[in-house]
């Protein structure tokens, strides 16, 4: 092992970066599941957009397709979540995981590989969210810097949720658990401002969506593009973007050292 702490971060990065090269020869060798989980997000816009849209009245007005789609960019980075528990049980399952144990690695780079794998993922999946926004009709509208800081802070939602992810599927180790996982995936999405305005919702329910994390997200992220956004009507809606780092980064402070822990100590 090298003495030092640069060597032995490099060692880690390194050795991290052999690990994700494994998941990337395995999507360039069967497309079709990653093909699947890009095209889905898409496929939820749409409907959502075209089917919903034109019932959907906005207070303070706008165009619900500029209003919706910040709110699937964050969606997008949610779901993500499910493809890091996927991965991360299956191996586990298949013994994968126990095999790069036995090998002279550093004891970090499994999960440090599993993340950079999942990033890359999850931006080839924002870039084509965005994409289709921009075939849609959606557009930022406060420029590039914002439109950059927007984005910045949708991958650093996706980063803080992929420790969530990798900590929970190294806990249940099994692929089984997934459907147990989008149990509770789905309602931490739909009760969020992702689709509607919280001050349209009942008090009490409209209090619940303004703290979610995806809310806040969603919220900053829709005043960095210059999209419509509702009113600022409560402390957390009027201080999303403190809250959109706050949160990301309170999820990884507890769950980044808690996924490195588990995975010291599996099968101990």
């Amino acid at each position: 092992m090298p003495r030092t702490w640069a060597a032995r971060a490099g060692w880690a990065l390194l050795d991290g970066w052999t690990i994700a090269e494994r998941d990337i020869r395995h999507w360039l060798r069967q497309p079709f599941n990653l093909l699947v989980g890009l095209v889905f997000p898409v496929i939820i816009a749409l409907m959502m957009g075209y089917v919903f849209g034109g019932a959907m009245s906005l207070p303070g007005g706008g165009e619900y397709f500029a209003y919706l789609m910040p709110g699937i960019f964050a969606q997008t980075m949610l779901f993500g979540v499910m493809e890091t528990f996927t991965h991360v049980t299956t191996d586990a399952q298949r013994g994968v995981t126990d095999r790069f144990r036995s090998l002279p690695i550093s004891s970090g780079a499994v999960v440090l590989g599993r993340g950079i794998a999942d990033m890359l993922n999850s931006t080839v999946g924002l870039t084509l969210m965005l994409g289709c926004g921009l075939l849609v009709g959606w557009r930022w509208q406060q420029g590039i810097g914002n439109a950059l800081l927007a984005i910045g802070l949708l991958l650093l939602l996706r980063f803080a949720f992929l420790w969530l992810g990798i900590y929970l599927a190294l806990v249940l180790k099994r692929p089984e658990a997934i459907m147990t996982f989008q149990i509770l995936i789905w309602p931490l999405a739909f009760l969020s401002s992702v689709y509607a305005p919280p001050e349209t919702m009942p008090a009490v329910l409209g209090g619940i969506v303004e703290w979610n994390p995806i809310s806040a997200t969603v919220t900053a992220t829709r005043a960095l593009f210059g999209n419509p956004g509702g009113a600022a009507v409560s402390w957390a809606t009027a201080n999303a973007l403190p809250l959109a780092l706050g949160w990301p980064l309170l999820i990884l402070a507890i769950f980044a050292p808690l996924a490195v822990r588990r995975y010291r100590r599996l099968n101990v």
